[in-house]
């Protein structure tokens, strides 16, 4: 008997593409195309992020969890995937916006 495995997933059916990311489930498109490649705990980590379960400062522009993967040890973040954004004079010298506060932003 063959048995398929369901993947796990963050998407809510509310799928739009704003420079980079879903404004439904606020991933980004590289984590979209590839999640069916990734590892369950590589996925596990990214529904943390996206759940404000895992975060690594405060969103500058709204208080809420955020995360830099680069602030976290990394080489790479993951918004380095991302069209360029025009980021406010008041939020430049701060630490990284949320997903969410990064998709409201017009695209440079």
């Amino acid at each position: 008997m063959y048995l398929e495995k369901t993947l796990k997933t963050p998407c809510i059916a509310a799928c739009k593409n704003t420079g980079g990311i879903c404004n439904g489930c606020f991933r980004t498109i590289d984590e979209i195309v590839s999640w069916k490649n990734l590892s369950d705990s590589k996925r596990d980590n990214i529904i943390k992020t996206l759940s404000a379960h895992s975060s690594s400062h405060r969103c500058p522009s709204c208080n809420e969890p955020a995360t830099c993967d680069i602030s976290q040890g990394n080489q790479t973040c993951w918004c380095f995937s991302l069209e360029p954004r025009v980021i406010p004079l008041n939020l430049k010298n701060n630490a990284c916006l949320c997903r969410q506060c990064l998709s409201k932003l017009d695209l440079a």
